[in-house]
């Protein structure tokens, strides 16, 4: 298991017209990575292929987001979220990411695909906090999956609460 890196509580930014992209195969490893992936997350290349996409996991992101997140692609379909990334150093940046399978001629899924733009600061006012509080419940567990599980229970009916799908909330968000 590799030593925690220490956070450093620095944000990084880039552009808006930029684009962070990574490629994963079914496990989540990395088959590809762009200039603005590297440059932003402060891996090389080589550190970065064949690693776990959890290499830049940064601890404050729930763990119920991703299995939404996971359990959605898993079966075809897109989805758009607010994530908070560590980068080697411990330095952190927030992405608005739309997450993709990618397929064979026949169909099937091979792998994922990843398009992560600069967020809507208004959008990030209102996730952070919401983040927080799945946070918090994630951590009322002693058990991590059952956290995971209570923290999704609460995300679900937060998105309930505000009258819109997942999708039209998220995309409310980014049009603050």
């Amino acid at each position: 298991m590799s030593k925690p890196v220490h956070l450093t509580g620095v944000e990084r930014t880039f552009a808006k017209n930029e684009i962070i992209v990574s490629k994963t195969d079914l496990k989540g490893r990395i088959e590809y990575a762009n200039d603005v992936f590297m440059r932003i997350a402060g891996f090389t290349e080589a550190e970065l292929l064949g690693q776990p996409h959890s290499i830049i996991r940064h601890p404050d992101m729930p763990r119920c987001v991703f299995k939404l997140l996971w359990d959605t692609i898993a079966e075809g379909a897109e989805i758009f979220a607010y994530v908070i990334n560590r980068a080697k150093n411990g330095d952190h940046y927030w992405v608005f990411a739309h997450v993709t399978a990618s397929y064979t001629e026949d169909g099937t899924i091979n792998g994922y695909h990843s398009s992560r733009r600069v967020p809507n600061p208004l959008a990030l006012e209102k996730v952070k906090p919401l983040y927080a509080g799945l946070l918090q419940e994630e951590g009322r567990f002693q058990n991590r999956k059952d956290g995971m599980h209570s923290a999704g229970d609460m995300f679900g009916e937060f998105v309930g609460q505000q009258g819109l799908d997942y999708d039209r909330l998220v995309f409310s968000l980014q049009t603050l």
